[in-house]
C-alpha cells in the first residue's frame, strides 16, 4: 500500500513498500520539459539534465558521482520529456540512503562548471546528430513535430543544433533556479523499503532545502481544423520510416482504457491486426506497431513501420483499411479478451521491477492528479466493452488532424496525400 507525505518545504514523497523485494528505486520527478520552454530556450531542460551529473560542491566532477553510485552496484540515469524530467537510482534496498544523498546533492548543489558546460554542449550536439541520423530513433519526434506543428509540444526535447548552440551557462542556471525547487519535486521510493525509515531519510537529505517555484504553466493545445497532411524529410535510405497518426485523448480521459485496448488489438503485439496484415500476410515490413502518447491537455496515436520506398503506398493503404474496419465493425469477443489478458500480463511483469513501480505511481500523481493503483486500473480495463472500443475508434480515426511523417527518399507528397485524403 502506498502512502504520501508532504514536507514543510513543499516537497512531496510517495512510498511504495513491496514485501520481500531486495531492491529499491528512488525516482525524482519535476514537471518541467520542452513544452515549457520559449523557442529561444528550446533544449534547456535536456541540457540541465546532463549538467546534473557533472559535479557538485561536494562531489567535484562526474567521476566522483559515478564512483559513489557504482560503488553500491546501482543502476542510475535521467530522462527528459516534453512535460517532465526525471532522475533515478535503483540499488539494493539497504543502500537507499546513498541514493537519496547523491540525488539531493545533484539536484540542489550542482555547480554548472563553465568548462563542463562547454564540454557537455559538444556532447549534446553529437547526441542530436546521432538521433537525427537514425530515422528509427527520430521518426516519433518528427511525427509529433508534424502533428503539433508550431505549438510548444511540437518542439524537440533536445532542441535543434542551432538551439543548443546558442544556449548559455547563465540561461541554464537561471532556468534551473526558477524550476528546480522543493515544492516542484515529487520523490517516489518503491521496493523493499520501510515507510517510517524512508520518510526519515528523505527528510534528512531533502527537507532542509528551501525555496519555492511558481506553479509552472503551459499553453494548452487548441485543435484547429486541418486536412490530412504529410511531412517529409528527404534522406537517401534503403528503408523508409513512416509514422501515421492523429489526435487522441489526454490523461484523465474516460476513453483511455478503450483506446489502450484498441491500440493493443491493432498494433500492440505479434498477433495484432496490423502485424498480421502488414508483416505476416504481405511481408511489407519487419516491424509495425501502434502506440499512444498522452499529455495533460491532448493525446495522440501513432502507427510506425519501416518499409521499402516502393511499398510505402501499399503499406499506408493497408493501415488505413484496418483503421476503417475497426470503425465499421466491433472487434471480436476473442480479441477483446486476449487484449485485456495481454495488458494485464505485461503490467504484472513490468511492475515487478521497482523502477517501473516508482514510475507508475509518479506519473499517476504528476499527471492524473490522483493515484489509481495497478489493480484499480486493471478493474477499469476489464469493464471496457466491444462497443466502447468501436466508439473510440470512430472518434479518433478521422481525417481531421491526420498526419503522415516520412523519412526517406521522397520529394513529392502528392500520390501519398491522395491516399490519405480518401483514407478514414
Amino acid at each position: 500500500m502506498y502512502s504520501q507525505t508532504i514536507f514543510s518545504n513543499g516537497l512531496k514523497l510517495i512510498t511504495v513498500p513491496v514485501k520481500d523485494a531486495k531492491t529499491a528505486t528512488v525516482l525524482v520527478l519535476l514537471p518541467v520539459g520542452s513544452r515549457y520552454e520559449l523557442p529561444h530556450l528550446n533544449g534547456t531542460s535536456h541540457f540541465i539534465e546532463h549538467m546534473m551529473f557533472k559535479g557538485t560542491k561536494k562531489r567535484l566532477n562526474s567521476l566522483a558521482i559515478s564512483k559513489e553510485l557504482d560503488g553500491i552496484g546501482a543502476y542510475y540515469n535521467a530522462f527528459t520529456g516534453k512535460d517532465h524530467t526525471g532522475y533515478w537510482v535503483k540499488s539494493a534496498k539497504e543502500k537507499i540512503s546513498t541514493s537519496l544523498d547523491v540525488l539531493s546533492d545533484m539536484l540542489f548543489n550542482s555547480v554548472f562548471d563553465k568548462k563542463e558546460f562547454d564540454h557537455e554542449k559538444t556532447v549534446i550536439l553529437e547526441e542530436i546528430k546521432m538521433y537525427e541520423e537514425n530515422p528509427l530513433f527520430y521518426i516519433n519526434e518528427f511525427f509529433e513535430n508534424a502533428l503539433f506543428n508550431k505549438h510548444a509540444l511540437g518542439q524537440l526535447i533536445s532542441g535543434h543544433l542551432s538551439d543548443v548552440q546558442r544556449l548559455s551557462r547563465q540561461s541554464l542556471v537561471k532556468y534551473k533556479e526558477l524550476f528546480y525547487q522543493p515544492n516542484q519535486m515529487l520523490i517516489i521510493v518503491a521496493g523493499g523499503i520501510e515507510k517510517t525509515q524512508t520518510i526519515k531519510l528523505v527528510k534528512k537529505y531533502f527537507a532542509a532545502y528551501q525555496g519555492r517555484a511558481k506553479k509552472i504553466k503551459y499553453t494548452p493545445l487548441i485543435r484547429k481544423k486541418s486536412k490530412p497532411d504529410i511531412k517529409i524529410r528527404f534522406k537517401k535510405l534503403k528503408q523508409t520510416q513512416l509514422a501515421l497518426g492523429g489526435f487522441a485523448y489526454p490523461y484523465n480521459h474516460p476513453k483511455l482504457e478503450a483506446t489502450a485496448l484498441l491500440s493493443t488489438i491493432l498494433g500492440g503485439n505479434m498477433s495484432s491486426r496490423l502485424f498480421t496484415q502488414v508483416r505476416d500476410k504481405r511481408g511489407l515490413a519487419y516491424s509495425i506497431k501502434m502506440g499512444l502518447g498522452k499529455y495533460q491537455d491532448i493525446g495522440n496515436y501513432v502507427i510506425q513501420a519501416g518499409v521499402d520506398k516502393e511499398k510505402v503506398l501499399e503499406t499506408i493503404k493497408v493501415i488505413l483499411d484496418e483503421l476503417n474496419k475497426v470503425k465499421k465493425d466491433i472487434v471480436t469477443k476473442e480479441e477483446l479478451v486476449r487484449a485485456k489478458d495481454y495488458i494485464e500480463g505485461i503490467m504484472k511483469i513490468l511492475l515487478e521491477d521497482s523502477a517501473n513501480l516508482a514510475t507508475w505511481y509518479g506519473y499517476q500523481s504528476l499527471f492524473v492528479g490522483k493515484i489509481v493503483s495497478p489493480s484499480q486500473q486493471l478493474g477499469k480495463l476489464k469493464k471496457v466493452t466491444q462497443k466502447q472500443i468501436q466508439n473510440a475508434a470512430q472518434d479518433i480515426f478521422c481525417k481531421q488532424g491526420l498526419k503522415l511523417a516520412l523519412i526517406g527518399p521522397f520529394k513529392s507528397k502528392q500520390p501519398l496525400l491522395r491516399v490519405l485524403q480518401k483514407g478514414i
